[in-house]
């Protein structure tokens, strides 16, 4: 008569930062960065170690969730979402281990992009060349340019290396989320104008520091908060405000899409 072999037990759950350090590790193992989401958790689990607490549970989730004074409802789902993948991986090995419901905020409202007008994006693009290093001038209206035909993300933009824009083609490689990629068709216009784009680069900076595509002043990949910070100045000079309801953004670019704009020569 053979000996019934039971069914093996859970392994013992270690400390919460344990098991932050294998979960996170599992997520990168399956391909995702998760450098913003990690950030986020680490800093749960520090809430949850100073109040004393050895797991998580919905009202603990809730209050850390809600806790940023002024944070907007989208960063608080943002926030829940990470503690929700966290909890799901920690209740296999802790049975006391609460799962906060996917509904326990309200739905995010969703955002309405500012449409800019044909007339107001040749404004920018004259604003982007009164700036005073020439380097960046150029940089700045080719990337308005670029994002407002072809509707590029500007994060997305920012990536592009030399080696991702096939001029003779007409392709853009576009590397998004997930190292997903895409081809993006280009107009013969803005051909033109992206070569001769990288044709200034060559005067300006004959040896960039980086394969970005777009350049900085100094010859670097240019950094987000530089770009959108610069982008404020260029609706200033431009005289675009919130006509729509709500302040126009870089991102909002995306949204015009058409064919052709009248890039810079």
């Amino acid at each position: 008569m053979s000996t019934p072999v039971s069914a093996p037990a859970s392994p013992p759950a270690g400390s919460l930062r344990e098991m932050l350090d294998q979960y996170v590790a599992m997520r990168r193992r399956l391909g995702y960065k998760f450098q913003h989401q990690g950030r986020m958790l680490t800093a749960f689990v520090e809430y949850l170690e100073q109040r004393g607490e050895t797991t998580i549970t919905v009202a603990s989730a809730l209050a850390w969730v809600t806790a940023p004074e002024g944070a907007s409802i989208c960063y608080q789902r943002q926030r829940l979402s990470a503690v929700r993948g966290f909890a799901r991986h920690l209740a296999a090995f802790d049975p006391a281990c609460q799962v906060p419901p996917a509904r326990l905020l309200p739905a995010a409202p969703a955002p309405v992009p500012y449409l800019y007008s044909p007339q107001e994006i040749s404004a920018l693009i004259h604003a982007a060349g009164t700036l005073a290093v020439p380097l960046q001038a150029a940089t700045y209206q080719a990337m308005i340019s670029l994002l407002a035909v072809t509707g590029l993300r500007t994060g997305e933009a920012l990536a592009l290396d030399v080696a991702d824009v096939d001029m003779d083609a007409a392709l853009i490689t576009v590397r998004g989320k997930y190292d997903r990629t895409r081809l993006v068709p280009l107009h013969p216009t803005t051909v033109t104008m992206l070569r001769g784009y990288r044709a200034r680069c060559g005067q300006l900076c004959p040896a960039p520091a980086s394969p970005s595509f777009f350049l900085s002043a100094t010859g670097t990949r240019p950094f987000p908060s530089a770009v959108h910070a610069t982008f404020a100045r260029l609706l200033a000079r431009a005289g675009i405000n919130d006509r729509h309801g709500r302040p126009p953004r870089m991102h909002d670019l995306r949204h015009y899409a058409d064919g052709w704009v009248m890039c810079p020569a």
